[in-house]
């Protein structure tokens, strides 16, 4: 086989790869998407202000964990989606794309994690 039947297979088997995880980090996004929706819609019915709100999650490491693992999901979920729209949308190479993709990863979990921290 050569390099090139070799590197359009490794390419494939990446890009499921991508398409798995992208999946993957939906289905820990969807529930966690209708907790927090849920949470607020019943927070605000009861008349909580944010400061309210915020003071009851200071020192939970349950909605920690629960923000903590929102964000992670979130930075691969839209990572990998703008890595995808980028490439379709432009004529960047692929490295370049997925060079593009880690970094907007990166600052959004650096971001959301540092949020989650002020919170918790």
């Amino acid at each position: 086989m050569s390099n090139k039947a070799t590197s359009v297979g490794a390419g494939r088997q990446r890009e499921v790869w991508f398409f798995v995880l992208q999946r993957l980090s939906a289905m820990v996004l969807a529930p966690l998407v209708v907790v927090h929706l849920g949470t607020m819609i019943y927070a605000i019915q009861d008349g909580l202000s944010a400061a309210e709100i915020l003071s009851r999650t200071k020192g939970s490491y349950f909605w920690g964990t629960v923000y903590s693992a929102f964000v992670v999901a979130a930075a691969i979920h839209a990572s990998i989606g703008l890595r995808t729209i980028i490439g379709e949308m432009t004529s960047l190479r692929v490295m370049l794309c997925d060079v593009l993709a880690l970094l907007l990863g990166a600052m959004i979990l650096v971001l959301g994690l540092r949020a989650v921290w002020a919170v918790i």
